[in-house]
């Protein structure tokens, strides 16, 4: 399969990407909409006339958000926490009507130590995968009635370094890591996306997976100050730096509104994205640094990955 390429680059914005596309009548989600990249995609959508709905722990913290769009866009806010089931149950009984796009944007990273959500699932792989999983499920008829819809998953180079872990998921066994667990959330996203592209495309559901690349956003929020000079991204005086390859959270939300509505990729699915190109399968492993690991997009992973999830909202 040839891989699909566009006219943009690393350092286009998500606002650009919609320049000149109307979205008038299209109704979006975005998770973790209120802050960084979500925000800027959230933007950038509702200003290309666009309902979008910020999915959000605290719907107050897109309060500013919200009041920014009067129309023809407009942006509301919900009340939605990943990591309980029980929350993303009320938010799709609340649902009304046809989606267009749903986009999985909202994520943790490198919790220090293992916390799991009510359900018993390690609380990364909980909240990045498990929660969208079951927002993507409980919303498939909403999908299926926009008549074209998109699901896009914000995913992660760290999915590079770490294929799922079949045998302990939830670090049972196995001592926990924190970026382990985060590079096998950010490939269950990817598997996530595989898995929608294999079994709702009769419905006229697409699905693809991204890498937004390097930003500073609240998503570091668990990383001690430490870490974060180790990483080069703070200073001796606590202050945030850029490095020079980090974008702009407008410049990192692209892709994902680059899959959500731009008409360049109407009706691709399955595949996973990266600086608004597709990206190359690659082997994996700790030497990769980019492209999409051979172990993300395995059918036959996603198809596993779908049962397990499965038994575990059936066994709530």
């Amino acid at each position: 399969m040839t891989r699909l390429t566009t006219p943009y680059t690393a350092r286009t914005t998500a606002a650009e990407i919609l320049a000149g596309v109307d979205l008038t009548g299209r109704r979006m989600i975005v998770t973790g909409g209120a802050s960084g990249i979500g925000a800027a995609a959230v933007r950038a959508m509702a200003g290309a006339g666009a309902e979008v709905t910020v999915a959000t722990r605290d719907p107050a913290s897109a309060d500013a958000l919200v009041a920014e769009f009067a129309g023809p866009g407009s942006v509301r806010a919900a009340a939605l926490d990943l990591a309980d089931l029980a929350s993303v149950d009320a938010f799709v009984a609340a649902w009304d009507g046809p989606l267009h796009a749903l986009v999985a944007n909202a994520g943790i990273m490198a919790i220090p130590t293992r916390q799991l959500t009510p359900l018993g699932w390690e609380l990364q792989l909980g909240t990045n995968y498990l929660g969208h999983f079951a927002l993507a499920r409980g919303l498939h008829g909403n999908l299926r009635a926009a008549g074209s819809a998109r699901v896009v998953v914000v995913s992660s180079g760290a999915h590079l370094r770490e294929a799922f872990d079949f045998a302990d998921p939830q670090f049972e066994r196995q001592p926990y890591d924190p970026w382990s667990a985060y590079g096998r959330s950010k490939t269950a996203d990817v598997l996530l996306a595989t898995g929608i592209a294999r079994r709702w495309a009769a419905d006229g559901v697409t699905a693809n997976a991204l890498n937004p690349g390097y930003i500073n956003t609240n998503l570091q929020r668990h990383m001690d100050d430490d870490t974060l000079r180790a990483f080069g991204v703070l200073d001796e005086a606590g202050n945030r730096v850029d490095l020079p390859y980090y974008k702009t959270p407008e410049q990192g939300a692209a892709t994902t509104v680059l899959l959500a509505a731009s008409p360049l990729v109407e009706r691709v699915t399955g595949r996973y994205f990266d600086d608004n190109q597709e990206a190359e399968v690659v082997a994996g492993g700790p030497e990769a640094t980019g492209g999409v690991a051979a172990h993300a997009v395995d059918p036959a992973a996603a198809d596993r990955l779908w049962a397990y999830a499965e038994r575990a909202l059936a066994s709530r």
